[in-house]
C-alpha cells in the first residue's frame, strides 16, 4: 500500500524513500530527467514489483482466496475475473444445448462443491484444506464468439503434451463453440516473436498419436511484460500454459500483470513435469507412461545382466530432485536389486556401502540390476558443476556414467572380482513417446478442466487431480516447493522390500561421502 501511493507524495520524500529501498535491496530508482533505453525500463518495472507485496491496491490476496468455515475448514479458492472486474457479465453455459451432454445428470458442477486435500484423516481432526471442484457451471463468462485463446507448452518433453494441445482446442471447439484458438511456438519467446499457428480440431485430430509437442517447446524466453502486451494487442483472452514449476511461476507472473492491467484475460495452467515432482496433485501427467516405458530399458539391462558371468546392468532414469519414476519403475519391474534416488542418500565405501552390497549379490545371484536417478549421488561425484540451463536448472553430473567407472573401478582393483558392466540410458527415448491409454484419458481430462476453468472466469489456477477427484489449485500452492519422494513412507518400504537392499542410512565412522 505504501509503495503505490510513492507518486503522490513530495519530492523530498521520494528522494529519501529511494536511498532507504536502494540500501535495504540494493535497487535504484529512475530519475524522473534520466533516459533509459526500453529493456532498461522493463527491468526497472519488474523490481519495482517484486518489492510490492502481493496484495492488490485493496489488500486482497491476487493469488489465492482463503474461505474458512466449521469444524476447521478451509477452502484455498483461486481467482475470479469478478475479483477485479466489476459487473462482469455472465452467459448461460453453451453445454446445456449440447446434446451430447443433455443425458448426463448433474453435469454441472455446483458452486459449493470442493475437494478436501488429506482424505486420510484422524476423527477429532479438523477438516483442513479443500479446493474447488473442477467441471462446467451453468453460467460463463465469456460468449464463445468472442473468445480467442491460446496454448503455449514450454520445458522439456513429456509423453501427453500433444494430447493436452488436441484436447484444449476440441474441448473449445465442440464444447463451447469457440472458433479461434491460435498456438504460441517454441515456448513463451514465441508470443513477442509472433509465431503463432492457427489452430482447430482437424490440424489436431491425431497429434495425440504423436510425442512431442506440435508447438515446439523452449526453456526460458520469460518477458513478462512483452507477453502480457502481446496478449493484449492480439486481442487473446484465454491463455492456456502447459509446464512444469518454472512455467507455472511464470503463468503466476503473466497472471498478475494481466489483473494489475485490469484486462478480461483468464490464465490456466496444466501442469506438465515427467519426474512427477509437482505438490499438491496426485500425479502429472506423461508420468504413468515414462515407468511403462523404463521398463524396457530396465529389462534389456536384466537381459545383460544375466548373460554373462557376474553381470550388471545399470540403467539411468529420469528424477532430478525427485525420485518418483526410478521408484516406481524398480517396483513395477521386480527384476531390480537396487535402486538410488536424490532423496534417500547412499555411500560406497565401508560396511553396508554400494560396494558391498554388489559384491554380496553378485556373489549369490551371479547377476545383479540398479537403477539410479539423474539426481542421486550428487553429493558423491567429485568436480560437481554449478551451471543452470535457461529454466534455472542446475545441470547434474552424469552420475550413471560417474557410476559405472567407480565401480569398474573398484572391482578391478587387486582383481577382487571380474564384471562385466552394460550401462543404459533412456532418458531422451523415455520422454519422447506418446502417451500410453491411461495417460491419454488423464490429459485429456485436465485439459477439459482447464476449459470448463477459464470459461466459468477463473483465472491463475491450475487443473490438477487430488485424491482422484479434479479440482482448481492455486498457482502458488504448486510452484511453492516440490514434490520428493517420503523416505519414512510406505511406498519406499515397499521398494526396499522389493529389492532387499540396505538402506544406506548409517554409513560407518570414517566414511566420507567424497570418493576419489
Amino acid at each position: 500500500q505504501f509503495l503505490l501511493q510513492y507518486h503522490h507524495h513530495s519530492e523530498h520524500f521520494k528522494e529519501e524513500y529511494q536511498n532507504n529501498i536502494q540500501k535495504r535491496f540494493k535497487l535504484t530508482f529512475p530519475l524522473r530527467d534520466q533516459r533509459k533505453t526500453e529493456d532498461e525500463d522493463l527491468r526497472q518495472r519488474e523490481r519495482e514489483r517484486k518489492i510490492e507485496s502481493e496484495m492488490d491496491s485493496n489488500g486482497v490476496d491476487e493469488q489465492m482466496k482463503l474461505v474458512e468455515g466449521a469444524a476447521g475448514y478451509v477452502l484455498e479458492d483461486v481467482p475470479h475475473l469478478s475479483d477485479y472486474i466489476h459487473d462482469l457479465p455472465t452467459y448461460p453455459n453453451p453445454l446445456q444445448s449440447n446434446a451430447a451432454y443433455s443425458v448426463v445428470r448433474q453435469y454441472f458442477v455446483d458452486e459449493d462443491d470442493t475437494v478436501p486435500q488429506k482424505i486420510v484423516v484422524h476423527k477429532d481432526s479438523p477438516r483442513g484444506t479443500h479446493f474447488r471442484r473442477a467441471g462446467p457451471r451453468q453460467k460463463v463468462c465469456f460468449k464463445s464468439a468472442d473468445v480467442r485463446a491460446c496454448i503455449v507448452t514450454c520445458g522439456g518433453l513429456c509423453p501427453g503434451l500433444n494430447t493436452v494441445i488436441r484436447e484444449i482446442v476440441c474441448g473449445l471447439h465442440f464444447m463451447y463453440g469457440v472458433k479461434e484458438v491460435i498456438g504460441v511456438n517454441c515456448g513463451f519467446r514465441g508470443f513477442y516473436s509472433r509465431n503463432t499457428v492457427t489452430l482447430t480440431p482437424k490440424s489436431v485430430s491425431d497429434i495425440h498419436k504423436r510425442g512431442g509437442t506440435m508447438l515446439g517447446t523452449s526453456r526460458g524466453g520469460h518477458d513478462t511484460f512483452k507477453i502480457v502486451d502481446n496478449i493484449e494487442d492480439r486481442e487473446i483472452n484465454q491463455v492456456y500454459i502447459i509446464g512444469g514449476d518454472g512455467t507455472q511461476k511464470g503463468a503466476s507472473a503473466i497472471y498478475k500483470e494481466i489483473r494489475r492491467r485490469g484486462l478480461k484475460v483468464a490464465v490456466a495452467g496444466i501442469p506438465k513435469t515427467i519426474d512427477n515432482d509437482i505438490p499438491v496433485i496426485d500425479k502429472s501427467f506423461g508420468f504413468d507412461t515414462a515407468v511403462e516405458e523404463a521398463q524396457r530399458a530396465i529389462n534389456a539391462a536384466h537381459v545383460e545382466a544375466t548373460s554373462v558371468e557376474n553381470g550388471i546392468g545399470l540403467v539411468k532414469l529420469m528424477g532430478r530432485y525427485s525420485g518418483f519414476i526410478a521408484m516406481y519403475a524398480t517396483l513395477a519391474s521386480r527384476d531390480v536389486d537396487c535402486c538410488l534416488i536424490p532423496e534417500s542418500p547412499f555411500y560406497l565405501d565401508g560396511k553396508g556401502g554400494l560396494y558391498e552390497f554388489i559384491a554380496k549379490r553378485l556373489t549369490e545371484n551371479g547377476h545383479m540390476v540398479i537403477v539410479v536417478a539423474e539426481g542421486a549421488g550428487q553429493d558423491l561425484v567429485a568436480e560437481s558443476i554449478e551451471q543452470q540451463d535457461a529454466s534455472g536448472n542446475k545441470l547434474l553430473k552424469d552420475v550413471g556414467l560417474w557410476m559405472s567407472l567407480k565401480i569398474k573401478e573398484h572391482f578391478a582393483k587387486e582383481s577382487k572380482m571380474d564384471i562385466t558392466l552394460k550401462y543404459i540410458d533412456p532418458t531422451y527415448m523415455i520422454r519422447a513417446i506418446p502417451a500410453n491409454a491411461s495417460d491419454n484419458v488423464y490429459s485429456t481430462l485436465l485439459a477439459q478442466s482447464a476449459v470448463h476453468g477459464a470459461m466459468a472466469g477463473y483465472t491463475g489456477f491450475i487443473s490438477g487431480l487430488v485424491n482422484g477427484r479434479h479440482t482448481y489449485i492455486p498457482l502458488n500452492r504448486i510452484t511453492e516447493r516440490q514434490n520428493k519422494v517420503v523416505i519414512t513412507d510406505r511406498m519406499w518400504a515397499r521398494m526396499l522390500s522389493s529389492t532387499n537392499q540396505p538402506s544406506f542410512m548409517n554409513p560407518p565412522k570414517g566414511t566420507t561421502n567424497v570418493t576419489d
